[in-house]
């Protein structure tokens, strides 16, 4: 049994990846934008513990941590969470990228500094749920591509860095999945949306776990998955 801190467990891919780990008696640590949706979460995973912390302003959760209890050791740092607005290039304000930049980049970079040493102790795992947009990038796609293509990045980056530390890294590219986000992407794209054509959320949260379970021996350092329709 170990310790996991995940973030976007209130809903999608990080709300399944949840499910399955507490199911196995895993113990939860979920990150949560403010006290009410902490108190959503501990009601929807009992046993689960929550950090508050506002991934949209990564500069302030430093000091919103250090205010908290945290968990000493660390066996996994799941980034789930994620924001997308899609608009062409030359119709986006600052705003838009920044949000985006914050959320898919600048916090996962700031939570896994932070959380680091207690990774290091158990020679732990950190997991990216990327996208498909980080490997390509399309018209009206631009500040949500370069965030996670910047995501990327970071975990190629930390995946050299941390290797003679023990530390795993892996990179998840999951194509369109049935989710709240995939609602709204359709929704700003003008399509009807049918949640039976993409891939079901549990379904990318068995890779995920296929990586976490996977013999020390070994480490997968990429997975993409894509709609079997």
């Amino acid at each position: 049994m170990g310790t996991h801190l995940i973030t976007g467990a209130g809903s999608g891919i990080g709300e399944a990846v949840a499910e399955q780990l507490s199911k196995r008696g895993e113990d939860i640590w979920l990150i949560a934008r403010n006290a009410g949706r902490a108190a959503a979460l501990r009601q929807r995973f009992p046993g689960a513990r929550t950090l508050i912390g506002d991934l949209a302003d990564p500069a302030k959760l430093s000091w919103a941590f250090g205010q908290q209890e945290m968990p000493v050791e660390v066996d996994s740092l799941l980034h789930i969470a994620g924001v997308v607005q899609l608009g062409e290039i030359g119709d986006l304000g600052v705003k838009t990228w920044q949000e985006q930049l914050n959320v898919n980049l600048l916090a996962p970079a700031e939570v896994t500094r932070l959380m680091l040493p207690s990774i290091r102790l158990v020679k732990g795992h950190v997991l990216f749920v990327n996208s498909g947009a980080g490997l390509r990038a399309g018209a009206q796609w631009g500040p949500y591509a370069a965030s996670k293509f910047g995501l990327r990045a970071l975990a190629d980056s930390l995946r050299e860095e941390e290797h003679a530390n023990g530390v795993r890294v892996t990179t998840v590219y999951p194509g369109r999945t049935a989710t709240a986000m995939q609602l709204k992407v359709h929704q700003q794209e003008g399509k009807d949306y049918d949640p039976a054509r993409w891939i079901d959320p549990a379904s990318v949260a068995t890779a995920i776990l296929t990586a976490l379970d996977l013999p020390r021996d070994a480490e997968i350092t990429e997975i993409t998955v894509r709609p079997g329709q």
